[in-house]
């Protein structure tokens, strides 16, 4: 309780400094005028709403160096930074031309470590690059449609467990252009409230009715489905044509207004598809399940949240995921029944409009796959599924050690730490960065208001050792701006800190 009226007094400290550097500005005391409108454009229809627009000047500039770091290497374990300065309080950035080398990498979605530019994935990628070059330049359905596009697309199925698939070259679109050609006029779609932009683009863009429920909440989601069979649709009363539910493996939620900041929240949660399934198959709805960040993150084999529960791939109609994450590549994919893929095939207009996969990187999807899937006569995939799945256990309980409270589900390797305060976004992401740590931090409004973060990312290729060196110095910034808000300490009794039954919980 405390912490939430602390938060709110700074929020509100912050707005009382705002209000006074524009009055500031609006009488030109204040030396920096980047945020003063000019002259020729004082007529113009505003971009941004009030509150937006001073939310941005006011506050998100004071923190926004920590945000879009250019990187210079392969976003590996470790990660070279480009270091930048800025004169006008980071409404512009300049670089020294200094690079920040070897800085530890927690926050990129490198799950399964195959970000790497050497080993058998890249060797195969620059032959096909020697074979078809980088581009197709033209669509599937004209010329662009190679044999490596059908090796690809068999393979995923077969990966899946289902019986055709269909690949894309934009993560992003594979949800918003074929949502639309799913659903219409007549249907309904019942949205988790913390599903990712794509998801919410492609069911506005699809004309369908939509209603949100709360986040990973059955009673929520079966009180929507039984209004929408009782009460069919609005005015008419005529049944839906159809009821979707759009739900994620791992969530990562992005709204509108975040993305327009630069802001995007991890929120780590698993999704509770057993109850899901079993709610769509009593009210007989579809579902579609993106798995962007659950793909090759979760389950015993790397097959995802339906892997993770043991369920059957054909409980779900629509499979969606992405290559972008666990397969260190770009593109998604669509994978279901046969009939389904052949449908998305003549009227998905990412599948009819846009420019196909690039070949090679085809051949890193295809070779990374293998890898996961033991095809390539080595151990190495399901080492690095084990490894991640180590990692995750071990960092979560350090930090839960540590006194930190972090979110999201104990097998899921995106951990959000709850930094709560709006100060201390930009001081926990300069402070890391000054001890080589990477991290991203997130606040409002990508976040609710009193719920700033930062969030890691664990990857396979993360050691103990370099774990361990991320962990101190997070509890060094942790003491040093106390953040370590638990009551509840998770205490070792052993050293042995892969072992889940050597830790046992205390109150302090």
């Amino acid at each position: 309780m405390l912490v939430a009226v602390l938060t709110y007094v700074g929020y509100g400290v912050l707005t009382l400094f705002g209000y006074l550097r524009d009055f500031l500005r609006h009488w030109r005391i204040e030396k920096c005028h980047h945020a003063t409108e000019r002259e020729e454009q004082k007529d113009f229809v505003s971009l941004y709403q009030d509150f937006e627009n001073f939310y941005t000047r006011n506050l998100y500039m004071r923190i926004r160096d920590n945000w879009n770091r250019p990187i210079c290497s392969v976003p590996g374990a470790r990660v070279d930074i480009m270091e930048r300065q800025s004169h006008d309080y980071n409404w512009s950035f300049k670089y020294t031309g200094n690079i920040i080398k070897g800085v530890i990498n927690m926050g990129s979605y490198n799950y399964l470590g195959f970000a790497r530019n050497s080993g058998s994935c890249q060797e195969a990628a620059a032959e096909v690059l020697k074979e078809y070059g980088a581009g197709v330049c033209s669509t599937r359905q004209e010329i662009g449609n190679l044999d490596k596009h059908e090796e690809l697309e068999k393979l995923v199925a077969r990966f899946l467990g289902v019986e055709a698939a269909m690949t894309y070259g934009m993560g992003f679109a594979t949800n918003s252009m074929n949502i639309p050609a799913l659903v219409g006029k007549g249907c309904l779609i019942l949205s988790d409230e913390l599903n990712h932009a794509s998801l919410v683009l492609g069911a506005r863009l699809s004309g369908a009715t939509i209603r949100i429920f709360k986040h990973n909440n059955m009673q929520s989601l079966e009180k929507l489905l039984k209004d929408a069979i009782v009460y069919g649709q609005p005015r008419t009363r005529r049944p839906w044509k159809k009821i979707l539910i759009l739900v994620e493996g791992i969530y990562r939620y992005s709204c509108s207004t975040a993305l327009a900041c630069g802001l995007g929240l991890m929120e780590g949660s698993i999704v509770r598809l057993p109850e899901v399934i079993a709610l769509k198959k009593k009210y007989k709805a579809y579902l579609y399940l993106d798995e962007a960040h659950s793909i090759g993150a979760l389950g015993p084999s790397g097959r995802g949240v339906v892997d993770y529960f043991g369920l059957d791939p054909e409980d779900v109609d629509v499979m969606m995921g992405t290559f972008t994450k666990s397969f260190g590549a770009s593109g998604g994919y669509i994978g279901g029944k046969k009939a389904l893929i052949d449908y998305l095939r003549t009227h998905s207009h990412s599948a009819v409009y846009a420019t196909s996969m690039s070949p090679p990187v085809m051949e890193q999807i295809i070779t990374s796959m293998k890898c996961i899937m033991g095809q390539d006569g080595t151990n190495l995939g399901k080492e690095c599924v084990q490894q991640l799945a180590e990692n995750t256990r071990y960092f979560r309980r350090r930090l839960k050690e540590m006194g930190f409270i972090i979110y999201g589900n104990e097998d899921s390797p995106v951990v959000p730490l709850m930094l709560y305060m709006p100060a201390k976004i930009g001081a926990f992401g300069r402070e890391m960065l000054k001890r080589n740590i990477g991290v991203v931090v997130v606040g409002f409004p990508a976040t609710p208001i009193i719920e700033s973060r930062a969030r890691f990312c664990l990857s396979a290729a993360h050691t103990k050792e370099i774990l361990d060196t991320a962990l101190k110095e997070i509890d060094e910034v942790g003491d040093l701006l106390q953040l370590k808000y638990s009551r509840r300490r998770l205490v070792p009794l052993l050293d042995r800190p892969f072992d889940e039954t050597t830790y046992e919980e205390t109150e302090d």
